[in-house]
């Protein structure tokens, strides 16, 4: 149960669905910031987008973002569940692009503490072919979730016990985006 009363089933509205609906003028411009940061066109491919905020969410230990944003990259990754998997188990091993390994040791640093995006994990990312603005959206995805994680922690929202219960947002998600989702 939450922290706070949420008006809710939380059941129905875990995670950030029920604060979304406790403050639907906040949840607005956060819908509108996950959209264009996960959705919007880009060189980096929305699958990935959503890798990344998993990967944070897994690093920040935030059950419910962890979950549902692995079952969004999944949904939209020829390599599915078992790639997210991998890739939140041993990003050194997981069979991944050197330049997605490099952003997502940027995004790891990046939720430690922005001062740990040092000049060499930058340039590393550079070198395997990232592109300014796949560095910049990376860096501001993994701010942005460490934010996100700690709004739905902080305030002890419910995470679903089986992972398998964000499929069908994940569907929701893939098919209208987030500022269609709540």
């Amino acid at each position: 149960m939450a922290h706070i009363d949420l008006g809710v089933d939380e059941a129905l509205n875990p995670g950030i669905r029920g604060l979304m609906r406790f403050r639907p003028e906040t949840a607005k411009p956060l819908n509108a910031l996950a959209e264009a940061l996960l959705r919007a066109p880009n060189s980096l491919p929305a699958g990935e987008r959503e890798l990344i905020a998993a990967y944070v969410s897994a690093l920040n230990e935030c059950q419910f973002c962890r979950d549902s944003h692995s079952a969004f990259a999944a949904a939209q990754l020829d390599e599915g569940m078992t790639l997210v998997r991998q890739v939140r188990a041993d990003l050194d091993t997981a069979p991944v692009s050197e330049k997605l390994r490099a952003l997502l040791r940027i995004a790891a640093a990046t939720r430690e503490s922005g001062l740990k995006v040092t000049i060499d994990l930058v340039d590393r990312a550079r070198a395997h072919g990232a592109t300014d603005v796949e560095i910049h959206d990376t860096v501001l995805i993994a701010a942005a979730f460490s934010m996100f994680n700690r709004y739905v922690d902080g305030l002890g929202t419910l995470a679903l016990d089986d992972p398998d219960g964000y499929d069908e947002s994940a569907r929701r998600i893939v098919e209208h985006g987030y500022t269609d989702s709540v």
